[in-house]
């Protein structure tokens, strides 16, 4: 064969490449989930692919995001991550998106996008549910991605419903806020039920003098990245298990 995807068409076959051609897949925040999540859907020959972030990569970035090198560092995300999704599959239809997604404008972005599913890496709980329970106004399939920081246990990150979820703070506030928009909660997450390892006091992040103090959790190299991986994996199997039932 000696092709960039010989090894997977031995998996799903050239009519699951094809397929797979076809769609179009949004991931929302490009940190260390969304950065992961982008990579495994661009090296899985994902035809068309929107990435979307507000941030620049900064050097706090470096013990576990891959859209942070050196070489990136003060970028914006979606721009250097957008380099690197070309640089792995160069004809891939991208569109790398720098900007925030909220209430005022996610319904039209959404609507407009053509999008067979939605990966959510959103760090905002606010934002998040809006793009969630947006989603499900529109009937198009999301899966999401809960809290992987303070977290070392690669053995307790699983698949499973936000109904389900336990032990996880953003899984909480979350829950609250698509029970008050009328969302479903029965919906596709990445979580770990492991206990969290506490966070630093909240503190100003940043240098905006007008954010609002947080709490910063601790992270490391491979948990984010699992969960951004792993939920690729959910997202690509239930578009090769569509073909199959379409």
């Amino acid at each position: 064969m000696n092709k960039p995807q010989e090894r997977t068409e031995i998996l799903i076959g050239k009519q699951g490449l094809d397929y797979l051609q076809e769609m179009h897949v949004l991931i929302v925040g490009l940190g260390g989930v969304g950065g992961a999540a982008v990579e495994a859907v661009a090296r899985a020959g994902i035809g068309r692919m929107t990435i979307v972030d507000h941030d620049s990569v900064g050097l706090s970035n470096m013990n576990r995001q891959l859209v942070c090198n050196h070489s990136t560092l003060g970028q914006d995300k979606a721009t250097a991550m957008g380099a690197r999704v070309l640089d792995i599959n160069p004809d891939i239809q991208l569109n790398a998106h720098v900007g925030f997604l909220n209430k005022d404008n996610i319904e039209s972005f959404l609507d407009n996008g053509g999008f067979n599913y939605v990966i959510d890496c959103i760090d905002s709980v606010a934002c998040k549910a809006e793009l969630v329970s947006t989603c499900q106004q529109l009937k198009i399939p999301v899966a999401s991605s809960l809290g992987a920081g303070g977290r070392l246990d690669v053995t307790q990150a699983e698949i499973t419903t936000l109904d389900k979820t336990y032990n996880c703070g953003l899984a909480v506030n979350l829950r609250r806020k698509l029970r008050r928009a009328g969302a479903s909660l029965d919906y596709p997450v990445v979580f770990s039920g492991e206990f969290p390892i506490k966070p630093l006091p909240q503190q100003p992040v940043g240098t905006d003098p007008n954010s609002l103090p947080r709490a910063v959790n601790g992270t490391i190299s491979y948990m984010p990245n699992l969960f951004g991986f792993m939920l690729a994996g959910f997202v690509i199997k239930q578009l090769i298990d569509q073909q199959v039932t379409t």
